[in-house]
């Protein structure tokens, strides 16, 4: 299907939740592509724990939106077959902790395929999943990882932080011929049980669109610092932008894809501000953050004057509430690495 231009979200008042925007664009997909198939636990009756799915089953019936035994490695390993048969399944990790139990799956066949069958074979998926914490649900349940998975060729990685945005990506990751892993952050997705902050719910236009992969998003433009993130830390940097407005003028850029990763984005704005805070809520070593110092230090370190990374440390994110909001990266973290390095 031929790529249709983003409208943009200033052309229509609807605004939807996250979640909504998500089944809007797959509700759109299965109706023109009967190839398309949803398939996870808990994604038929009951929706999706995090409304990933819901509607959808009355709609299509369960043999487009099936409910799956609790085997990770079984339902993906279908998924993936299922992909290279020409069909565009989309699979549901429930949690991105429970990669561990189904990562030959996902890693050797899903990402691998398309490159040791020399290009002949195809794998034209999505791996939807839930990440992050801020809700006490222990440390198998509340990572990110987007490093590991980001780390690992054959795969795009696609990180949506607003409806606008995860409905303009949902439809590019049904639509692309690769692998592409969708990983949704459980607290922008608009739930009654669990808030979401100000800023995920946005405009909506109801046309179907993509946002192209590898196109990091200006939310905020400033003159002074350039932060660099992702998912839930958007909101959290720009609430920070805006404690610190008249203090020090922040960029806020949300990177919305880590595979492929816009660099340029990163750098021009790091050549007009001189100064760099990286925050993921992702581990800081090895991950996200790291690699956002690394190449702007390739590609712009005449201009870099500061840098700082905000980022949980690395240990299991706890289960205590208390413990939890001490290793998560808060507001007050990233306006404490601004005026760092300012």
């Amino acid at each position: 299907m031929a790529q249709v231009e983003a409208p943009g979200p200033e052309t229509t008042d609807r605004e939807l939740t996250m979640s909504r925007a998500m089944v809007e664009a797959i509700r759109s997909e299965m109706e023109v592509d009967e190839e398309v198939f949803y398939m996870g636990e808990d994604v038929a009756d009951y929706g999706g724990i995090f409304d990933s799915t819901e509607g959808l089953l009355e709609e299509f019936g369960h043999d487009r939106v099936m409910d799956v035994p609790i085997s990770e490695t079984g339902f993906i390993g279908a998924t993936v077959g299922a992909a290279t048969q020409g069909m565009r399944p989309i699979a549901e990790l429930m949690f991105v902790d429970f990669f561990g139990v189904c990562m030959d799956q996902i890693y050797n066949n899903m990402a691998k395929t398309p490159y040791m069958s020399g290009g002949s074979v195809s794998v034209p998926m999505v791996l939807t999943t839930a990440v992050g914490g801020t809700y006490n649900d222990a440390a198998q349940h509340s990572g990110t990882l987007y490093g590991t998975f980001a780390h690992l060729p054959g795969m795009k990685v696609v990180v949506p932080s607003t409806a606008y945005d995860a409905k303009g990506l949902m439809h590019a990751a049904i639509r692309d011929d690769d692998p592409v892993v969708y990983m949704f952050h459980k607290r922008l997705m608009g739930l009654a049980w669990m808030p979401a902050p100000e800023g995920p719910k946005t405009p909506v236009p109801e046309e179907p669109y993509e946002i192209p992969f590898g196109e990091a998003d200006v939310k905020r433009e400033g003159e002074d610092v350039t932060v660099v993130t992702l998912g839930l830390h958007v909101h959290r940097a720009l609430e920070a932008a805006e404690e610190l407005a008249g203090e020090v003028d922040v960029e806020v850029i949300d990177l919305r894809t880590l595979v492929p990763l816009d660099t340029e984005t990163v750098l021009d704005s790091v050549r007009k501000t001189g100064r760099l805070v990286a925050v993921d809520e992702d581990y800081r070593s090895f991950g996200v953050t790291g690699e956002l110092l690394a190449r702007v230090a390739e590609g712009a370190l005449d201009d870099l004057e500061a840098v700082e990374r905000v980022a949980t440390p690395d240990v299991p994110i706890p289960y205590a509430r208390p413990l939890e909001e001490e290793v998560q990266p808060g507001v007050e973290d990233v306006v404490e690495a601004v005026r760092a390095v300012r």
